[in-house]
């Protein structure tokens, strides 16, 4: 194996550290939004929940 960087974002364990970062971050921004009381804070992920089979009901 080679340790190419991917566009200038330096070894592959970096790309793959920011990449689960993200998918991190992407959790938590379903399921807080998912799970908020605040009724504007609720619908303001409303469909993109229901697209992904969440559960908000």
């Amino acid at each position: 194996m080679s340790n190419v960087a991917v566009a200038g974002l330096g070894s592959r364990a970096e790309v793959v550290k920011i990449a689960l970062v993200a998918f991190a971050m992407g959790v938590v921004l379903v399921f807080v939004t998912g799970f908020a009381h605040p009724e504007a804070v609720h619908n303001a992920a409303h469909d993109t929940r229901h697209a992904l089979s969440f559960p908000c009901h």
